[in-house]
């Protein structure tokens, strides 16, 4: 199947339904649906829109205003992990994390934690067995951003050590996905 990249619009309305919809227990940001994504489309197993897409939500399916609107979403989603799926297994070396960022101190510091987040919200989903020593320390990369909370982040923020964290997140996403796929 061709995976059509989704343009800034389509991400836009992807972001607006999250937070129109989205509670506590849901996906709620772009960031955090991404890392889910990357997730399942990493898994051992393919994993059934059934499980994945109301999952999103907590487990359960909102109260949709229309028909429409719900097949625009579902749709959006469906491209965005068909790309994906697409990308990582075709030209890993090209994926890019959709991480967010912000200014701390003068500095642009890159906020990986939703992305992460969502990401072993994904995990979670597919299942995953337990993983070889190697592939659990990248999964621990991820794992650990995950635990952060960094809504405000401390004014002793060590920047070089969170900027390598981060950087050290979609190679570890990349060898996961690899590891996966040979097993399938």
């Amino acid at each position: 199947m061709h995976a059509q990249p989704l343009a800034p619009a389509d991400f836009e309305l992807i972001e607006e339904t999250l937070l129109k919809y989205g509670d506590d227990h849901s996906v709620l940001n772009l960031a955090e649906l991404d890392g889910y994504f990357t997730a399942l489309v990493s898994s051992p197993a393919q994993v059934d829109i059934a499980e994945w897409f109301p999952a999103i939500w907590g487990g359960q399916n909102p109260e949709w205003e229309s028909a429409e609107e719900a097949k625009q979403f579902l749709d959006l989603c469906v491209r965005h992990i068909n790309t994906l799926a697409a990308q990582l297994a075709t030209d890993a070396k090209a994926f890019k994390a959709r991480f967010d960022e912000t200014e701390h101190q003068g500095q642009v510091v890159t906020l990986a934690e939703e992305w992460c987040f969502g990401y072993i919200r994904g995990a979670a989903i597919g299942i995953w067995p337990e993983l070889p020593v190697e592939q659990a320390a990248n999964l621990e990369k991820i794992s650990w951003c995950a635990e952060q909370d960094n809504f405000e982040l401390p004014a002793d923020l060590d920047v070089a050590l969170h900027q390598q964290r981060a950087s050290d997140i979609e190679p570890a996403a990349r060898a996961l996905h690899d590891y996966w796929l040979s097993k399938r």
